[in-house]
């Protein structure tokens, strides 16, 4: 019920490649349209003749979710033309997800009116962001026509956003729309739990901690260290503390402090001069994070340690 017009997202152009031969339908008032971050949302409120339908194949993957239907409850979605529906009863809020080159056919037996919400992601974009959370195995398997309360809710959001002629900032349809992608393929679960179980290679841990040491006078990003293990951000904190017992940004502060210490105890550098090379703004930052780690301020550590 759209021809594929082009979008502009938050970061790129994203233009939903479909090929769809329907018949039967009516779309009322045009139809209502956004676009975010590598996602074309599209909400239609269209009649229904008796036996509308027909045939549809996406290259990328879609969310169909009607959000209001009049009529009866029947609708068939088929595989293949020839063969029974593969589900025959439309429910109240049905929700499909459909995989990207997967072929769909349909037909509507007494349905009359149906307000739906397609939502097209563009499944490069969405890897990238996600990383090693998106399991290809999900993406590749269809979920057609079942209902769950909590989307719709997601949904709904969603297709206010579209309606909206004054939208919320870009993040906000933004987040719904991957939010609902999350909870539908069910993405990170699993992966999650067993990152959290996983380490670090020895040679991964070994890259991790001698970057730190030589970089912890400054702020490491987390990105620095994934890149140099050759994993995603989320995976290497987990695997990191699950190595070490504490995650990378307090092995950063603890050989910050243990460099400061060997300041304090072999230069002649003022604690102002100490500060400023740790990389803290003022004194009185430096002091106040010495103070949190060592348990001491930087100067009665130093008394001490020389006394």
């Amino acid at each position: 019920m759209r021809s594929g017009q082009a979008r502009a997202t938050c970061e790129m152009t994203f233009r939903p490649r479909m090929n769809n031969r329907i018949q039967g339908f009516s779309v009322i008032n045009g139809g209502s349209h956004r676009s975010w971050n590598g996602v074309a949302a599209d909400l239609w409120d269209v009649d229904c003749a008796p036996g509308a339908g027909g045939y549809y194949v996406g290259a990328d993957p879609r969310l169909f979710i009607a959000l209001e239907t009049r009529g009866g409850q029947r609708q068939r979605v088929l595989l293949h033309p020839s063969r029974d529906g593969l589900a025959q009863t439309y429910e109240h809020h049905a929700i499909s997800y459909v995989p990207a080159g997967m072929e769909l056919w349909s037909r509507l037996d007494d349905i009359r009116f149906i307000r739906h919400l397609d939502l097209h992601f563009d499944q490069k974009t969405l890897t990238r962001r996600l990383g090693e959370d998106v399991d290809p195995e999900a993406l590749a398997r269809p979920r057609l026509m079942f209902s769950d309360d909590r989307l719709i809710g997601l949904a709904r959001l969603i297709a206010r956003e579209c309606e909206n002629p004054d939208p919320l900032h870009d993040l906000y349809g933004d987040g719904l729309t991957v939010a609902l992608l999350i909870d539908v393929l069910q993405i990170g679960r699993r992966r999650e739990r067993q990152r959290r179980r996983s380490k670090l290679a020895p040679w991964q841990l070994r890259k991790a901690i001698d970057y730190i040491e030589e970089h912890c006078l400054r702020s490491i990003r987390l990105q620095e260290l994934a890149e140099l293990t050759g994993l995603s951000q989320s995976h290497f904190g987990h695997a990191f503390k699950a190595s070490t017992g504490m995650p990378p940004h307090k092995w950063q502060m603890n050989a910050r402090m243990n460099r400061i210490k060997e300041m304090l105890l072999e230069a002649e550098m003022p604690l102002t001069g100490i500060a400023m090379t740790a990389g803290f703004s003022d004194q009185a930052h430096f002091t106040r994070v010495f103070r949190q780690f060592v348990g001491e301020t930087p100067s009665a550590w130093q008394r001490a340690q020389r006394g």
